[in-house]
């Protein structure tokens, strides 16, 4: 008996440590990001580096360089924003497909096919948003100065890699839902589809927007596939005729490629922005993951 107690509590320390462990390993991250990220802040100030549009380094004369992000910032929500629109319904309408719908030989197929997308490197979505995606909406939108690579083909490739992501989570989210919900709603005379779109996806709603912030957080924090398809201009974003809705043909960089494409050969402030860029990158996404439990915790106060 006291053997079993013994190994119990051995064991439950042990959990504890690794858990305590993962939460140390986030803040020495974090404190290291910040410290390497301190000069830059220092002198460039915070309100210019984030607002400022303009990022132009200059290694032979760095008292004319400009260190701003508020081109990448925007260029970041728009694609994020983007790939959450295409996404989030195709997603979620295929977790619903595969947990309410789908017999088990299609589901055989189906949910193997979502893992594997899963498991696809970022950098062979890349590679088919080059070679494939840029030349495809090149020719589709005549539009002057439309090659290709800019917001939508960045958005569309970001679409299907959290695919996996929106799917696995809404799914598991859908099938917690209590068999009695089901029941309860069929035996008032309600049809399958209404069930599903009056009950069952009310009731399991925490977890389908949990999956749609997780989906957020992995395309904020997607570098290579972004870095191929989405032109890696610097200059701030703008429509590229009177239509505004030109704006998602427009070449930009995001946050994520900005830090890759300067690291490499970044020195002195310059390496110092690039860390600054990775401690705005990491508030975003505390600051969506923060604002999605929040939500989580209103609704399930108002479903109680």
């Amino acid at each position: 008996m006291k053997l079993t107690y013994a190994v119990d509590r051995t064991i439950r320390y042990l959990l504890l440590g690794m858990a305590g462990a993962s939460v140390v390993i986030v803040l020495l991250i974090a404190v290291f990001t910040f410290m390497e990220a301190l000069p830059a802040f220092r002198e460039i100030g915070l309100i210019g580096f984030i607002f400022n549009p303009v990022w132009h380094p200059l290694p032979d004369d760095p008292a004319n360089s400009e260190y701003g992000i508020g081109g990448m910032i925007y260029a970041s929500v728009i694609v994020t924003l983007g790939a959450i629109g295409l996404g989030a319904p195709l997603g979620v309408g295929c977790a619903v497909f595969l947990a309410e719908i789908a017999p088990d030989a299609i589901h055989k197929i189906v949910r193997p096919a979502v893992e594997l997308l899963a498991g696809i490197p970022s950098v062979v979505y890349g590679l088919v948003g080059m070679v494939w995606l840029a030349p495809l909406l090149r020719d589709l939108f005549k539009v002057p100065g439309n090659q290709g690579f800019g917001f939508l083909a960045s958005a569309i490739v970001l679409a299907v890699m959290i695919l996996p992501t929106i799917i696995n989570i809404a799914e598991d989210a859908i099938r917690a839902v209590p068999p009695a919900y089901r029941e309860g709603s069929l035996a008032l005379g309600t049809t399958r589809w209404q069930t599903i779109v009056n009950v069952i996806i009310p009731a399991a709603r925490s977890g389908i927007v949990a999956a749609v912030i997780l989906g957020i957080g992995r395309a904020l924090g997607e570098t290579m596939a972004m870095v191929m398809v989405i032109g890696n201009s610097t200059e701030f974003p703008v429509p590229l005729t009177a239509n505004p809705l030109t704006l998602f043909l427009a070449r930009g960089r995001t946050l994520t490629g900005n830090i890759v494409m300067g690291l490499n050969y970044a020195a002195g402030t310059h390496r110092s922005a690039l860390f600054a860029t990775g401690v705005v990158l990491f508030v975003m996404i505390m600051v969506v993951n923060s604002l999605a439990r929040i939500i989580v915790r209103q609704w399930a106060r108002k479903g109680a």
